[in-house]
């Protein structure tokens, strides 16, 4: 690999994507294949935070009047159709990612554009739209972590893990896709990110690697 992309986990974070209730099996947004990589993306935020490394975790919040919502889903939620709403279950964290599931998104203040810390070094933010850089707090939070390396998984490849990757690669952050810890990855994702220095490995190698750099 380009010694420019190389990722370095010694300085990495582990970034999840909108893998909240209401995406998994079954659920108002369901996401397939969602629900599936759940036992990877455990795996992931373990070993994170057994190795004290930075995790943040993206979530989406849609306000019942579709005031903060994208087009393309504004006019199912001004209908009524309840998604992602802040104070509900289905817009809490997928089980299992969070250090305790009793631990609660702070809907207010994260629609208001501020980090909920949940752990040391592992906190909550709010994205109004797909890239996880777009109008939040995430670079300058992982420029004051000196984070050099961004590992991604999470939820729907196609959409908000693509448009945060992008994002992440213009800001020269080295990049890393989980490639089964994100749901909706296939073959072409792999070559087009492939395209643009991005290492796609797999939950087993990712892990091994962090050993390593431990």
């Amino acid at each position: 690999m380009d010694r420019n992309t190389q990722p370095d986990f010694a300085n990495a974070a582990l970034i999840t994507i909108d893998t909240q209730r209401d995406t998994l099996d079954g659920q108002p947004l369901e996401v397939p294949g969602t629900s599936a990589i759940l036992p990877n993306m455990r795996r992931l935020v373990a070993a994170f935070r057994a190795g004290n490394r930075a995790i943040v975790h993206v979530v989406r919040l849609y306000k019942r009047d579709g005031s903060n919502v994208d087009l393309c889903r504004k006019a199912a939620v001004e209908s009524g159709q309840v998604m992602l709403a802040p104070e509900t279950p289905g817009s809490q964290v997928a089980p299992g990612l969070l250090p305790s599931d009793d631990v609660s998104l702070a809907c207010e203040a994260l629609l208001a554009g501020e980090i909920q810390t949940v752990g040391r070094r592992e906190v909550i933010l709010y994205k109004p739209r797909w890239g996880a850089f777009y109008k939040t707090p995430l670079e300058q939070h992982l420029r004051d972590l000196e984070v050099t390396t961004l590992v991604f998984t999470g939820c729907n490849f196609p959409n908000c893990p693509r448009a945060s990757v992008v994002e992440a690669s213009e800001r020269d952050y080295r990049v890393v896709i989980v490639g089964d810890a994100v749901s909706g990855f296939d073959q072409r994702g792999e070559i087009e990110m492939a395209k643009i220095g991005v290492a796609v490995l797999c939950t087993d190698d990712v892990l091994a690697t962090l050993t390593r750099a431990a």
